[in-house]
């Protein structure tokens, strides 16, 4: 390991989840574990070199994060980079796809801000969390992983927040990266990162638990009344539609009207691969949602495309601003679009 790995600093935040949980008196668990309790389960990191420094942020289930918890976090993240080289969190993997991509949307630092947590708790064999911790902490530490946002990893491999999902409620592997893969993987203790993101997209707001956007995925003979529902009552609105963008015919009218109050953001419920633009052109068509105002999430899936667009209906941005945000962290317009360009100094 070299020297600057060595001598790095890296801060952990703790939130709970499975990786801080024991048994209760009750049956089953809960988070218990403080953040100090976490590290000393970790075989290996004193001889890493690298000084870690702790903190307990939260001691929630992941179900129970909300988004102004991660707001609070990104708030304390920046207030500390000046003292750091990176930055880990430890939570549950039920929202780390979500909560990742809100710190990387809040996180203007060259610093790496890495998300881990566990699929086996503490009391169980071959519990997954000291390897997770260790592995982050190394990639938090690496210089080679500056400038590269917020990143998950887990099982040694590494992934970048707006690409990856928990795939599995079980495996040790749950986290994937269906678009484009892992960015790299932990190998003999360090990050090897075989491709590297071009771009960062990060949003100059403070989202809180106020703003309501809902995930609206369309299915066989969906008649629009959860929509219909939904409308009075929400600030935003995310559908995840079929295929590469689809709905049945009955909705489309339901959709245009919504359009014309808050924003509709059309995504794939098929979990890969990106909502197209001119392929299709029959009513509740990719191309007919477009051309009467929804917005299209690209290769964003609809819990990223949520998080966005929460994020940016934090700024008050008008809606052509939120269209063109869609359309660079989507992937289906040149990067440089981007609302809010990031300087990055020389060394990064």
């Amino acid at each position: 390991m070299s020297s600057a790995e060595t001598t790095s600093r890296v801060i952990v935040y703790a939130l709970g989840g499975t990786i801080a949980m024991s048994t209760t008196t009750s049956g089953g668990v809960a988070p218990a574990l403080s953040a100090h309790d976490l590290l000393a389960s970790v075989p290996g990191l004193r001889e890493s070199g690298i000084t870690v420094e702790v903190q307990d942020f939260r001691r929630v289930p992941g179900a129970s994060l909300t988004i102004s918890d991660i707001t609070a976090l990104a708030t304390e993240i920046s207030d500390r980079l000046t003292d750091v080289d990176g930055v880990v969190v430890t939570q549950g993997t039920d929202t780390i796809e979500e909560t990742v991509y809100l710190l990387d949307l809040l996180h203007a630092g060259p610093q790496p801000v890495i998300v881990t947590g566990a699929m086996r708790n503490p009391t169980l064999a071959g519990a997954d969390g000291p390897a997770n911790i260790l592995a982050a902490i190394q990639t938090a530490a690496s210089p080679h992983t500056r400038n590269q946002g917020a990143l998950v990893v887990f099982g040694d491999d590494i992934h970048a927040a707006r690409r990856v999902r928990k795939t599995h409620t079980t495996s040790l592997v749950t986290f994937q990266s269906p678009d484009g893969g892992p960015l790299g993987y932990l190998v003999e203790g360090r990050p090897r990162l075989l491709n590297r993101l071009t771009h960062r997209t990060v949003v100059p707001a403070k989202p809180a638990d106020g703003i309501r956007v809902a995930v609206v995925p369309v299915t066989l003979g969906d008649d629009g009344t959860t929509l219909q529902a939904l409308a009075d009552h929400v600030d935003g609105l995310v559908v995840a539609g079929f295929g590469a963008g689809h709905v049945p015919s009955g909705l489309v009218s339901v959709l245009e009207t919504l359009c014309a109050r808050v924003p509709v953001v059309l995504s794939s419920r098929t979990g890969a691969g990106s909502v197209l633009a001119t392929t299709y052109g029959f009513p509740g068509s990719e191309r007919d949602l477009l051309a009467r105002g929804l917005i299209s999430a690209g290769y964003l899936d609809p819990i990223k495309a949520r998080i966005l667009l929460l994020t940016l209906l934090t700024t008050g941005c008008d809606q052509p601003t939120i269209a063109t945000a869609f359309g660079a962290a989507g992937g289906y317009t040149d990067p440089s679009t981007w609302p809010w360009p990031i300087k990055c100094s020389k060394d990064n």
